[in-house]
């Protein structure tokens, strides 16, 4: 006990840095988890959450019978596997592909033209997506056009709408997600790079055996981390990009719970998804993780 009341009474200063943080955690990250509970009752206003009565499972039964849940999980998983398998593997070969220019200043330009768009809220990044896209005035169309083609109404038509989202995902965050590869391409020993050369290596051969190996394990554990949110969505990204005509193939959960939770106030239904989807989130990133350590690379615990 004494021990451990010398330990804190020497890092007394970084723990009371790290207190504000943990307040934070506390009562905005554990306090809010008694609202689960909600899954679980007939939630009233005026009876509240501990006043409610309860109905067991009722709410998961009624939501497993509703076949526009399985729409928006299908969609959801699809648009999601769409992001991993094209947009998760286009960062990490664009951070390769900037961490190969050598000009310094032509370097940083072409970081900071990727990564503005990060800065931008999605209602004007979104704003700009169906300007561009416009049947009429979009600069898309116009170069179709100038081809001789017919103008596409690209974000009306259900079967191109998903790949917008991922597209569009792409070109905003895609500037954001190539630092966590530059700052780990930094720490590689340029010793490694050198003795590659006088060996004879050349430039693929110098990111295959060296750059690519040094930051898999950051790739590993971002990749756990998106197979973690395999079943949630960007709502600010389709809210603000899609309408009633794409309905059938971009409607997905957090747009699904935005109106069944928000608009027809059935926050028990809404609770109860996002319980479902939360353990079996904690359940991919489990497995996932056993997967990567498996493969002999660092996971994320």
């Amino acid at each position: 006990m004494n021990g451990i009341l010398s330990y804190l009474r020497r890092y007394w200063v970084v723990y009371m840095l790290a207190l504000p943080g943990l307040v934070h955690l506390i009562v905005f990250k554990y306090a809010p988890m008694q609202g689960i509970l909600i899954a679980f009752q007939k939630y009233s206003y005026r009876n509240g959450i501990w006043g409610s009565p309860w109905v067991g499972f009722e709410n998961f039964r009624v939501l497993l019978q509703d076949a526009q849940f399985y729409r928006v999980l299908g969609n959801t998983l699809l648009i999601n596997v769409y992001n991993i398998i094209f947009g998760f593997t286009f960062i990490v070969l664009l951070a390769l592909l900037v961490n190969e220019i050598r000009l310094n200043w032509l370097k940083n330009s072409f970081q900071t033209f990727i990564y503005l768009p990060h800065f931008l809220s999605w209602v004007i990044f979104a704003g700009i997506m169906i300007n561009l896209l416009s049947p009429s005035e979009g600069a898309v169309n116009k170069i179709i056009n100038f081809f001789g083609y017919d103008s596409v109404y690209f974000l009306v038509k259900p079967e191109y709408f998903r790949s917008l989202l991922v597209l569009t995902g792409m070109l905003k965050e895609a500037g954001f997600g190539t630092i966590i590869y530059l700052a780990a391409m930094a720490s590689i020993n340029p010793q490694l790079y050198e003795s590659a050369v006088i060996d004879g290596a050349n430039r693929v051969q110098l990111i295959r055996y060296i750059t690519f190996p040094s930051i898999l394990p950051t790739v590993a554990v971002l990749f756990i981390l998106n197979m973690a949110n395999i079943f949630h969505s960007n709502f600010d990204q389709v809210f603000n990009m899609y309408n009633p005509a794409v309905y059938e193939t971009g409607d997905v959960l957090s747009t699904y719970l935005y109106r069944i939770g928000l608009l027809q106030g059935k926050f028990e239904m809404a609770t109860a998804i996002g319980l479902i989807f939360s353990l079996i989130g904690l359940l991919i990133l489990y497995f996932t993780n056993r997967f990567i350590r498996r493969l002999n690379v660092t996971g994320i615990f």
